[in-house]
């Protein structure tokens, strides 16, 4: 017999089912399915909030998903303050993002492995000025994600 608690999605299956109503369609530079991406981030964590944070990281900027609704479907405050921080507000300068992203330790780390994925060459049919220019942006932006930290695990990006 199959109880109510059984027919409960973890927060991790949640989010899968979010991402993919949101990205839905979605494909990415190289004309993949854009859920790929999410999924394969998800992979690089071993927490739970982590894990949620990476499938979920472009849902608020992409899809039409709030935080408030994350938040009424229970997802915890750090996984929707992590999202908050990765989610590109209109008219922010890139670089003015990575700094706000930095100082919320698991959207930081979301971040890096974004960024890395992004930075795969191999899924690009064609690399351009526009290419170069991005991959540029994002080798800076990486710099300073990965910088955040020194040796012992203290901050050290000035967040001036």
């Amino acid at each position: 017999m199959t109880t109510t608690k059984e027919l409960e999605l973890t927060k991790l299956e949640q989010a899968i089912k979010i991402a993919l109503e949101v990205h839905s369609g979605q494909v990415d530079k190289a004309g993949e399915m854009y859920l790929l991406h999410p999924l394969r981030l998800m992979f690089k964590f071993q927490t739970e909030d982590e894990r949620v944070v990476a499938v979920l990281h472009d849902v608020v900027e992409d899809g039409e998903i709030t935080l408030e609704n994350l938040k009424l479907l229970g997802f915890s405050d750090s996984v929707v303050n992590a999202i908050d921080c990765l989610s590109r507000r209109k008219a922010e300068k890139y670089g003015n993002f990575i700094s706000r992203l930095s100082i919320n330790e698991i959207a930081r780390k979301i971040k890096i492995e974004d960024i890395k994925d992004n930075l795969d060459l191999t899924r690009l049919n064609h690399i351009g000025e526009k290419e170069l220019k991005r991959i540029e942006k994002y080798h800076h932006s990486l710099k300073l994600l990965e910088g955040v930290q020194d040796s012992r695990g203290q901050s050290r990006m000035p967040l001036s």
